[in-house]
Formats: structure tokens, sequence, C-alpha cells
């Protein structure tokens, strides 16, 4: 057994709970006692003294929707691949959207795991083969441990939607629909802004978010027991339409819309293909006004990766997607912390606690023993390149790129993988 003394770290304990600088003990990998309990036990065996002043110890964060098609023999990702790459960037649970090559659509494609101390979740399928042709069996799906129901990128048929809705199967779990009409993008991929028409891409008219935003809104209100939940917003005539909204639906937003737009990025620039389309600057800047006052709940990842073949693509004929599960925290906190003045709590509340209320699970706390914890160092520097990428997508944001703040170590990893002293 190895023992470490985290000394000096800040504890962030869990939601509602002020922060507090003591001393952390490990053993191995589990969080054991803090303060006066912690100091109390040093002397019943060795222990490694690491200074971790300015380091934040928090529950692992949650990620509510990502994309995984291949879980055994991808070449983008695997279900263990994708795994290294949510414990590299402090993830400790992953929800999984239904499309897959064997789409997820029935009790027995929902059968993967991760074991513990990581936790997988599986949303099930709203329609057979995500086709929007047909229900899926919904109460086989949630039966066999789906945690609720999900479409595609795109909203499903009205009529379908109301088959489901009126059915009740789903009872009191969350049903995840994007708002996005394809038909209505033009084929476009960067929102139509004056910053997208001077970049000279393919546009995507507001109206491809906006109409069918609509029609989830008279929806919900239609079948006000539902549990509607709105994927991915990206536009700030979405925001709007939904601050006017006299109950609003709980909503995600992707990382990347909160650190991204049409305004920032050069032509060259890695992540410019996404679903919904990147916005302009005016979009990104509502998108985070609404997450910090609440109006939007939760940051996903929205991991979809792309093999290094369709990464070489023209980024007109890939499809869309970044990788993301390895920079997310890091980056986000120089964008909210560092440049905006967001508390560590108000950033874990969009992380963390807010994407696992919408799961419809209990928020995170650090509970003594526990191996669900990260240490956080916001001013650790380091190179986002193959030897810290556990991740097999090709698809990487930033790469080559120093970074600052990292996760340094957590119950999640192998020891041996910690830089506790770096």
């Amino acid at each position: 057994m190895v023992r470490h003394l985290l000394e000096g770290v800040t504890l962030l304990p869990g939601p509602q709970q002020q922060p507090s600088t003591t001393d952390v003990l490990l053993e191995d990998r589990r969080l054991v006692a803090e303060g006066d309990e912690a100091r109390r036990l040093l002397p019943l065996a060795p222990v490694v003294r690491v200074d971790a002043g300015g380091c934040w110890l928090a529950p692992p964060l949650v990620d509510p929707h990502s994309v995984l098609e291949d879980p055994w023999d991808g070449r983008a990702e695997t279900l263990s691949s994708l795994a290294a790459a949510a414990v590299t960037g402090g993830y400790g649970t992953v929800a999984l959207l239904p499309r897959a090559h064997d789409w997820r659509d029935r009790p027995e494609r929902l059968k993967l795991h991760w074991p513990e101390p990581l936790r997988l979740r599986l949303w099930g399928s709203l329609s057979l083969k995500g086709a929007d042709q047909d229900l899926a069996p919904h109460a086989d799906q949630l039966a066999t441990g789906a945690l609720g129901l999900a479409g595609d990128d795109h909203l499903p048929p009205l009529a379908l939607l109301e088959s489901s809705f009126r059915l009740a199967e789903m009872a009191e779990r969350p049903v995840l629909l994007a708002p996005r009409e394809a038909q209505l993008t033009r084929q476009g991929f960067v929102r139509e802004r004056v910053e997208g028409l001077r970049a000279g891409w393919p546009l995507d008219p507001v109206v491809s978010e906006t109409l069918p935003l609509q029609t989830l809104l008279a929806l919900g209100e239609a079948h006000p027991s539902a549990r509607l939940v709105l994927m991915n917003l990206s536009t700030s005539e979405a925001v709007e339409q939904l601050r006017r909204h006299r109950q609003p639906p709980p909503a995600t937003v992707s990382w990347w819309h909160l650190l991204a737009d049409s305004g920032r990025l050069d032509p060259s620039d890695e992540g410019w293909r996404v679903v919904p389309s990147l916005g302009n600057p005016a979009d990104r800047e509502a998108l985070i006004a609404a997450l910090a006052e609440g109006l939007i709940t939760a940051v996903a990842v929205q991991h979809q990766p792309l093999d290094a073949e369709e990464r070489l693509l023209p980024v007109d004929q890939r499809r869309a997607g970044v990788a993301g599960h390895g920079l997310a925290l890091s980056l986000l906190w120089q964008e909210l912390v560092v440049g905006r003045g967001w508390t560590v709590a108000e950033l874990w509340q969009v992380l963390c606690w807010g994407p696992a209320a919408l799961l419809g699970e209990q928020p995170e706390s650090l509970i003594l023993p526990s191996d669900r914890w990260i240490l956080f160092d916001p001013a650790a520097s380091w190179n986002w390149d193959g030897g810290s990428c556990r991740s097999l997508a090709a698809n990487q944001l930033h790469w080559g790129q120093p970074l600052v703040g990292r996760v340094r170590a957590s119950g999640l990893m192998d020891p041996a993988d910690w830089c506790l002293m770096g």
C-alpha cells in the first residue's frame, strides 16, 4: 500500500458546500481521511508528502451525452480507449447516445459496462435503428438499465414523438431530443452570420434550430409529465426562445460551442465541422450567459471521434464532430474561471452536478472513503500530444499545443499514471 498526503489542497466537497483548504490522506487510490483525522493516521505507515497548494480536490465530472459507434473494434475509439480518455480529463461518468453501427435500440445491445469506479450510462433509443419510422421497445430498454430515451442529432417526426409521449413508457425518465431540422440546414455547417459569410463556409440558417425548438417547447407543454431535455443548444435566438418560455425544460450545450465561434477560428483550425453548427461570437456569449444563469443545465462533451483516414478528408466532406474528454476541463477553466471570474463551484455545477441531475442521478460529493475524486492543478503546464492523449480519435483539438491546467491524479486511474510531483 502506497500512502500520499496532499498538503494544502483545496476541497470542493459537493453542491452547496463551501470549499476549504486542508490536508488529505490517500491510501493507494482511495481518499481515506482529511484534516485532523488525516494527520492522526500519519504515524501508522510511511507516507509520501505532496505539496498540493493551489490544487483542487473535487468529485469527478459527468458527461451527459457522447457517441461511441463501435465499442469493440472501432478504429476511431473503443470502449477501453474512451474510458482512458475520460479519466485523463477527469470524467468519472459518461452517458452514451444510442447511435452506433449496431444501433442501441434493444435490451441485448445495452450491455456495455465499465469497471468501477468509472460509470458508463446508456441512453435508450426513441426509434428502431434510429430511423425515425417506428418506436423502439421503450419499456424493455428502460427495464434493462437505459437511463432514458434519446433521438439522433435532429428532431424526429412530430407524429413519432406524439406517439411516444402518449404511450408514456418512459415514465419519469428523461427524453433527450435535439432541436435541429436537418432539411433546413441546407447542408451548411457554419451558422448564417456575417462571420460565416466572410469565411466562405456553407451556411446553416438559424431557423434550422429555432423552428424545431418551437415544436419541442409546444410538445413539452402538451405533455407536462414528460421529462423533456433539449440537446445541444447553439444559437442566441434559441436561448431567447427558451428564456421567454414559461417553464423551460433542461438543456445542454456542447463544450466546444462555449470556446469557439466563427469569429475566433482560423480557416485551417480543427473544430469547424460540428453538429449543431458553430455560431458567431454573439451566439457563444449568449450560451455562456444562459449557462451562468442556469437556463442551460449542463455542458456535454458530445464526443464524436473520427479515425485517421476520415480525418484526412476535406472539412466539408467528413462527418461532423470533435473529440474532447481530455481537454474540456482545462480549456473551460481558462475560459470561465480565469477569463470570466466564475467560481470553481459554478464550473462544477455545469460540468458535474447539473449533468448528474439531468441524468436522474444524485449529485456526487466527496464522501470518505472514496475513489471517486480528481485532483486538478489549474497552474500545471503541459503539452497535448501523443504522450498525454489516451483517445484513439484523430480529430483532436489543440493537438501539439501547450496547455495550462490538468488533472494530476484521480481515484479513477492507476496511481502509476499520476503526476503528483510534476
